[in-house]
């Protein structure tokens, strides 16, 4: 678990850091900052969704996991109840900005892989680079966002924590195949957050994650019946 405490504490520190330089940036200047986020969110989506989508051993899958996925999370409310607590304790767009955050700490090749290798292999390689560059990011959120980011932090613990004991627990099930079909999904809820903060279309991207839980819940099906 060193590498997932290490992301995790690159994220607190950096936000800490952001939230500092935010007092002295001007209105102008958040403007511009909150735009490049959206713009990296929308990038990072589109590689993900272009480096792995022509490497689908089902191609339908991602449209079956977000259609599914989507009908529970509203169903759950997650984008509702999700701004009524950050609401509740903050003011501003601090819900937008921590949703975005959680997205691209957590739903990257780097954070899901990065667990499991350390799990498996007790390489720790991925999560430290991943560590560095969520310490960069979150010192660019946090000035556009404020402190709330560092929250991001403990979702990405329990994040990485998760993915870590279900390695151990599941060494033989998981395989690339279904590393590249989260990271698909993944790619898509990322994209349409980087819209949702650049004010293209607005979408409730909360209510799209348990997306990201059909893949796995496929694959414990094809594993235990052997389809």
């Amino acid at each position: 678990m060193f590498g997932t405490i290490f992301n995790t504490l690159m994220i607190i520190i950096g936000s800490i850091v952001g939230s500092v330089f935010k007092k002295g940036i001007k209105d102008e200047y958040h403007t511009i900052l909150m735009q490049a986020m959206g713009l990296v969110a929308m990038g990072l989506g589109i590689n993900a969704i272009v480096q792995h989508l022509p490497s689908s051993q089902y191609p339908v899958l991602f449209i079956v996991s977000l259609a599914i996925g989507g009908l529970l999370g509203q169903r759950l409310d997650l984008e509702g109840k999700f701004n009524a607590l950050v609401n509740k304790y903050s003011k501003g767009n601090l819900a937008e900005g921590l949703s975005t955050a959680i997205l691209l700490f957590c739903i990257g090749t780097l954070s899901i892989i990065g667990p499991i290798e350390a799990a498996l292999k007790g390489n720790y390689t991925y999560l430290l680079a991943n560590g560095m560059l969520d310490g960069i990011t979150s010192i660019v959120l946090a000035s556009t966002f404020g402190i709330g980011i560092a929250f991001a932090g403990i979702v990405l613990f329990l994040w990485q924590g998760s993915i870590y004991l279900i390695a151990l627990l599941m060494e033989s099930t998981i395989n690339n195949s279904l590393l590249n079909e989260v990271t698909i999904v993944g790619g898509f809820l990322i994209l349409a957050s980087g819209l949702s903060i650049l004010g293209i279309k607005k979408f409730n991207t909360l209510n799209l994650l348990p997306s990201l839980l059909i893949p796995p819940f496929l694959f414990l099906i094809i594993h235990f019946f052997h389809l």
